[in-house]
């Protein structure tokens, strides 16, 4: 019975669009489909980005059943069963172990919401057991995860979905293509950023592991070391390179993004960097807080980076978005949607979205992630076009690392625009990590 579901889910999404040539409606498309097109869905990293999850995966239209809430701390597992209840009429089974849920034949997809080191980890683990895989942002913990990512949806034909949410942004999409279509004349730069005023860190001092914690599982293919205080709960983030992949690949990401889909470029030819950590020296925080980047690509075209991870002021008149310049106009684009100037700076249209998404705050989730969630959704049935692919996600991603790599080795560099590979021998050492034993990555 499970693999005749499987096997109509998939030849249906092969005759999806035959079956719309043919004049089927949605909606007598759906009654037929019934609960054979029913999705089976895990979710893996039960933190701040569980809410996110909510609406699209509750929603009657989105024809999904939640099977299993994955974590391994156990009062993550019992908080978000709690939380779902609220949205759903159902009781999803409570796993400790990824790759548990991944032995589940019944499960088709993967939500992969853990810690960055384990981006890439769960979703190549999950496709090679049969899975689509929505990835939360960054989807690598370095550039060579990046590139597995981008084999072995090739080799598998696996939905892969990063979450750069913007990407379904009906504002967002109306404006780029606005700007292919010649809307500012030439794109020729981009400049994103983001600010927001985190706090002091506590300082990572050796620790008993928490009740209910499983540490070894929570490191999976991170080299094994000794737990430290409050580092399983989201300081992971600032606390060395082991886990995470810093402000550039927590939330540049997202407007890098939009800046290199914007310009319509892939690999830049030289990157630059100039960071430091600037506040609260003395606190628990190992790398910067405040960064520029700026990466040049071929044709004289420029993207630039304003992290500032502990300073609110808002220099640009918001928390977050992306400036585009072209030779007759340009645009600002953030969440809530987008203005267009002229050359003489006057605005000439607007476009506000009527949802909300998160901008700074922890977490959240909101129309936009909605969105791209029911894309991903569609997408694995057939009925709709990827909105993020994983290449796309992938070369978007690589630009944090690559910012990253530069603040490390203190070095600019040059990049072969054909693949995106440093062109410096020092700093291409930091292009992959190193896996524990049993965890490494596929050839």
């Amino acid at each position: 019975m499970k693999n005749n579901r499987r096997d109509f889910i998939r030849k249906a999404a092969l005759g999806t669009l035959s079956l719309a040539g043919a004049g089927m409606s949605t909606a007598s498309y759906a009654r037929i489909m019934g609960s054979n097109d029913r999705l089976q869905v895990a979710i893996a990293g039960l933190g701040r980005r569980l809410s996110a999850y909510y609406e699209p995966i509750a929603r009657k239209e989105s024809n999904v059943q939640l099977v299993y809430l994955c974590d391994v701390m156990k009062k993550q597992r019992e908080s978000a069963l709690q939380k779902f209840s609220k949205h759903i009429d159902y009781k999803p089974k409570l796993e400790n172990d990824i790759r548990k849920v991944l032995e589940d034949k019944e499960v088709d997809a993967l939500f992969n919401a853990t810690p960055d080191h384990w981006h890439a980890p769960g979703a190549w683990m999950a496709v090679q057991a049969g899975k689509h895989v929505y990835v939360e942002k960054p989807c690598s913990h370095n550039p060579r995860e990046g590139e597995i990512l981008i084999a072995i949806q090739k080799k598998y034909g696996k939905v892969i979905q990063m979450g750069n949410q913007q990407r379904s942004s009906p504002e967002t999409i109306d404006i780029i293509h606005q700007i292919h279509n010649g809307a500012i004349g030439t794109p020729y730069k981009a400049l994103a950023f983001y600010s927001t005023a985190r706090g002091e860190v506590p300082l990572p001092k050796k620790a008993p592991v928490p009740d209910g914690l499983d540490w070894d599982l929570f490191q999976g293919p991170a080299p094994r070391t000794e737990y430290t205080h409050d580092t399983w709960d989201y300081n992971w983030h600032w606390y060395g390179w082991t886990y995470g992949t810093a402000e550039s690949g927590n939330n540049a990401t997202h407007e890098l993004d939009v800046a290199r889909w914007a310009l319509q470029v892939e690999y830049p030819e030289h990157v630059a960097t100039e960071a430091a950590k600037r506040h609260f020296p003395n606190d628990g925080w190992t790398m910067y807080d405040t960064m520029e980047a700026t990466f040049r690509f071929p044709g004289n075209k420029i993207i630039q980076w304003d992290g500032k991870s502990r300073s609110g002021v808002e220099t640009y008149g918001s928390s977050r978005g992306t400036f585009i310049y072209g030779s007759t106009g340009s645009v600002y684009v953030d969440r809530d949607g987008y203005k267009l100037f002229n050359r003489e700076g006057k605005v000439v249209k607007t476009s506000k979205g009527s949802g909300s998404e998160a901008g700074t705050a922890l977490g959240g989730g909101g129309d936009m992630t909605t969105t791209h969630v029911v894309n991903f959704f569609d997408a694995i049935r057939g009925k709709a076009k990827q909105n993020s692919p994983i290449d796309e996600g992938a070369k978007s991603t690589l630009l944090c690392h690559l910012a990253n790599i530069s603040y490390r080795t203190n070095k600019s560099f040059g990049v072969d625009t054909k693949n995106g590979h440093i062109q410096d021998k020092e700093a291409m050492k930091l292009w992959g990590r190193t896996y524990e034993k049993g965890w490494e990555p596929p050839v």
